[in-house]
């Protein structure tokens, strides 16, 4: 059977509320090709006539998580692969070559966090006689962003590269129960759902409670229509707000600092 059938039944269908990734869960095949599809369109770069997107993917893993593969590694390479060109061919993106999706191992990464480095490597020039000119894809070396539960203990964080920032916009960065949790370039989710970058097992909470949005030359805390809405500095939002480094956002029972390095 498929890894990836019926990803999106298998999305629903995740079990949330005690089982919540606060309690750091394995990594999911399924999981890592929602975050591959996430940094394929993060990662667009735009030419005369089309958009580019990477073609290869690194994806770093704890010594634990990566251990779970063992034996049908390289299938899930291949279907997590398969899964990102029809991603591309049904969002109209254009790859260099076929994706490819290599795993490495990074011991200081904790149960159920791992990272994402987005390339755009250009294939080889074939032998024989030119093609045709065409527009040269862009090349783009990707940072890595890291994605994962917020630990309850051990470890002392990813080792995988820093993102580059610019001086436009800073790396965000969320600190949870005395962790740092780096934001990625397309912002982080917060809620009771498995779907959600930061999983809060909270009866107060909604599923798709509040988000972390990079605007420009910053960052947005924007809530999502929550039941019990979203708190910054002690005050209630109604409108996406600025975030500064050192503010608190609170969401149920649960504080989180935002900062930016």
């Amino acid at each position: 059977m498929s890894v990836l059938r019926s990803l999106e039944s298998k999305l629903a269908d995740l079990v949330e509320g005690t089982f919540s990734r606060v309690f750091r869960s394995e990594v999911r095949p399924v999981e890592l090709a929602r975050k591959l599809a996430r940094e394929m369109d993060a990662h667009k770069s735009h030419s005369l006539s089309r958009t580019y997107v990477p073609n290869e993917y690194r994806v770093y893993l704890s010594t634990r998580d990566r251990a779970q593969f063992e034996g049908y590694e390289e299938s899930l390479v291949d279907e997590l692969a398969a899964y990102l060109l029809e991603h591309a061919r049904r969002e109209r993106l254009a790859l260099p070559a076929r994706p490819v999706i290599t795993f490495q191992t990074d011991e200081r990464l904790g149960l159920g966090q791992f990272g994402i480095q987005a390339l755009a490597v250009n294939p080889e020039a074939p032998e024989g006689p030119a093609p045709r000119a065409q527009e040269p894809p862009p090349r783009r070396d990707g940072n890595t962003v890291i994605y994962g539960s917020i630990p309850d203990g051990g470890g002392q964080g990813p080792a995988v590269p820093a993102p580059q920032t610019s001086a436009a916009r800073r790396r965000a960065v969320l600190l949870v129960g005395g962790r740092r949790l780096v934001v990625g370039a397309t912002g982080a989710t917060v809620g009771r759902s498995r779907q959600c970058d930061i999983v809060v097992d909270d009866p107060n909470v909604s599923r798709q409670h509040a988000e972390v949005r990079p605007d420009g030359t910053g960052w947005l805390l924007v809530d999502l229509g929550s039941t019990n809405g979203s708190l910054l500095n002690g005050r209630r939002i109604d409108r996406p707000e600025a975030l500064e480094p050192g503010d608190t956002i609170e969401v149920g029972t649960s504080v989180i600092t935002f900062d930016v390095e």
